[in-house]
């Protein structure tokens, strides 16, 4: 187990300021003009892909980086130059830990390099999870998949919502439920495969802020895929259902959500995007307070700017170290005994609402437009209070785990 620790080592660095440098010299120049567009940066994930920061060797470096920092630290800096770019850089990486967390070594190395294509032809996936009326409560899911022995195929039907690239992936990873009796216990990952009758794309959302990011339904209608798609297989599904059902049949304690748990071990990664935008929300607002000159000297010298700056800095030094702590504690398999991953994405993401207000407000007139980044860091920052789990969300987990009381 790795002590927990705030230095980077010297190879952390490295690959911190190589992604800080491409962020700063490719996402950021770029960040305007897609999120005008709103379209998926195909360009820059090519760029991406022909350094390497767009494949699965380096997420899987940071993923198994045993300090826990290596996912926190390039989330960071991808999210500093632009969240909706780098969201597009990311957004794979959902369905790839999708894949990675259930499936057997044969399908981790069948679908992941469909995933991701090659420098000449990248590809994306799309995990599919929330649904219109299944959002925060994945126990609801109204997506089925129903066995076809005779053919050993899984037929899926149903609605996805809120899909990261759905409908423009090569691979989708979509969660359904297989015994709608059992709640969340009844659920299974399938992989689609490319080009498969009954998968289409619904409508894509035009967003508010991550514009450059695709966000859109799934739609899938008599969608069949082989039995070898189901994530783990049959037999790892069976037992599990069996096991499942002999604890409902004798009562007891509620169920717990498997799907929120998991979701528990993720979200210090959702923070570490927040930190990311407020931290570049706070240094555009730094250097226009010390440039800034009004009534003949620097805006930074009235303490009405300087506190707020102060208070912005702390901010996101404090959300960053919530995030490390709970990336350090799901790495190193601590429990979550306070729901400190709840906790990191929490304050992360209240924290990028407010000092990305804060930006705007120091910045005035200017920060109002979209010349200055700071209008699109706002906008882009609206999110990280609602997907992975809404604020409201995490403190229900963090109340119900502190006080192990079924609070509704």
């Amino acid at each position: 187990m790795a002590e927990f620790t705030m230095e980077l080592n010297d190879e952390q660095k490295e690959v911190r300021d190589w992604l800080h440098g491409f962020a700063a010299d490719v996402i950021r120049p770029a960040a305007a003009e897609w999120d005008e567009r709103e379209e998926t940066p195909w360009p820059v994930i090519q760029e991406a892909a022909k350094v390497g920061i767009y494949s699965l060797d380096f997420y899987a470096q940071q993923y198994f980086d045993s300090t826990g920092l290596g996912i926190p630290m390039a989330m960071e800096e991808l999210f500093w130059g632009d969240a909706g770019i780098a969201l597009s850089i990311v957004g794979t990486g959902l369905a790839a830990v999708g894949v990675l967390a259930n499936g057997t070594e044969e399908q981790i190395g069948t679908w992941i390099p469909q995933m991701y294509g090659d420098a000449s032809d990248v590809k994306v996936a799309a995990f599919c999870s929330s649904e219109p009326d299944a959002g925060s409560d994945v126990a609801s899911l109204r997506t089925r998949a129903v066995y076809d022995e005779a053919k050993d195929e899984w037929v899926i039907n149903g609605t996805k919502t809120w899909a990261t690239n759905g409908g423009i992936a090569n691979v989708h990873v979509v969660v359904a439920s297989v015994d709608p009796e059992l709640g969340s216990k009844g659920h299974a990952s399938f992989v689609v495969p490319p080009n498969t009758p009954g998968l289409s794309q619904g409508q894509k959302f035009k967003k508010h802020g991550i514009r450059a990011s695709h966000t859109a339904e799934v739609i899938l209608d008599g969608v069949r895929v082989p039995g070898s798609c189901l994530l783990g297989g049959k037999e790892k599904l069976d037992e599990r259902l069996a096991r499942a059902r002999e604890k409902a049949q004798k009562g007891g304690d509620r169920v717990k959500n498997a799907a929120m748990a998991t979701f528990e071990a993720s979200r210090p990664a959702v923070g570490a995007m927040a930190v990311g935008t407020a931290r570049a929300a706070y240094e555009v607002a730094l250097d226009y307070a010390m440039t800034r000159e009004q009534f003949g000297r620097p805006i930074i010298d009235n303490q009405g700017v300087a506190f707020q700056l102060a208070d912005m800095r702390t901010q996101v030094d404090a959300a960053r170290l919530l995030v490390w702590r709970a990336s350090w504690m799901a790495v190193n398999g601590r429990p979550f005994t306070a729901a400190e991953g709840s906790m990191s994405k929490l304050f992360a993401s209240e924290t990028a609402k407010k000092v990305t207000a804060q930006a705007i407000q120091i910045l005035g007139g200017n920060g109002y437009t979209r010349e200055y980044p700071v209008e699109r860091m706002h906008r882009d920052a609206a999110i990280y209070t609602i997907f992975e789990g809404t604020s409201e969300i995490q403190r229900l987990v963090i109340s119900r785990t502190i006080s192990g009381m079924p609070i509704r």
